[in-house]
């Protein structure tokens, strides 16, 4: 299970704090980071002093432009967030994530990602958008401003103890195609596909958007559909696209 969780860095700007992460997740067993557009540089002394020994996972870290890139080919995306947004999103606590994590690591495809942004500003709006559900972790609202690495050694904690008390659950059924949930890969590319036939049918007028894409993300993505349920969807939009356009046919 634990080979299935990826760590997330968006815009990191301290290699220490890369470093401090990259002890937190080996002190717990996991091993897939992604740093997304880091603002500073990844193997310095500094981080691989911070990393303690797990200086390994520094240099097989794997580097993306953006958020997509890296969580292409997961099933599940949960965003860090220490502050509510102005359109709700599921959010949920660290042991209330780890005890989803036996069952969301069951399926033959399954890749989870757990996503932090920057150390001065957190994700955007945008960028947590692209997350099924948002984590967050109740600190102190005196004093709530976690450093990035214990952030990822809470979650990690957590992940771990949800993996030391899975060892019940029933094996993933690797032939189950058609249970298998979409990537989040699929999933862009039907949020694209449905903009696109929203506007063609003149539902959605971008000019005014008024977060009807946002609001249909946090449906779809709250939803959790299978491969097969997407490919359902792209074709009823493929459809509603070819009704739409003009009959050209001569008379």
């Amino acid at each position: 299970m634990l080979d299935r969780i990826r760590i997330v860095l968006i815009g990191t700007s301290h290699p220490g704090n890369i470093g401090g992460v990259a002890r937190a997740m080996h002190n717990m067993g996991l091993a897939d980071l992604a740093l997304v557009a880091p603002r500073c540089d990844v193997l310095t002394q500094e981080s691989i002093s911070r990393a303690s020994g797990a200086d390994h996972l520094l240099h097989q870290a794997t580097i993306h432009a953006t958020l997509e890139d890296a969580v292409a080919d997961c099933t599940l995306a949960v965003g860090a967030s220490a502050r509510s947004r102005t359109l709700p999103w599921p959010m949920i606590s660290p042991r209330a994530l780890a005890e989803r994590l036996p069952t969301e690591c069951r399926p033959a495809n399954a890749r989870i990602a757990l996503v932090f942004g920057r150390e001065d500003s957190g994700l955007t709006n945008a960028e947590l958008q692209r997350c099924h559900a948002h984590v967050h972790i109740p600190t102190n609202a005196d004093f709530s401003s976690l450093n990035l690495a214990a952030a990822v050694q809470v979650l990690a904690y957590e992940c771990r103890m949800a993996w030391l008390t899975q060892a019940d659950a029933p094996p993933a059924q690797e032939d189950d195609e058609e249970a298998a949930l979409a990537s989040h890969e699929e999933l862009e590319r039907y949020f694209e596909h449905l903009e696109r036939t929203l506007i063609a049918i003149e539902f959605h007028d971008p000019a005014q958007p008024r977060q009807l894409m946002a609001r249909l993300r946090r449906l779809y993505l709250r939803a959790r559909p299978e491969k097969m349920e997407m490919n359902i969807l792209r074709g009823i939009l493929s459809a509603t696209e070819k009704a739409a356009q003009p009959n050209t046919t001569p008379r």
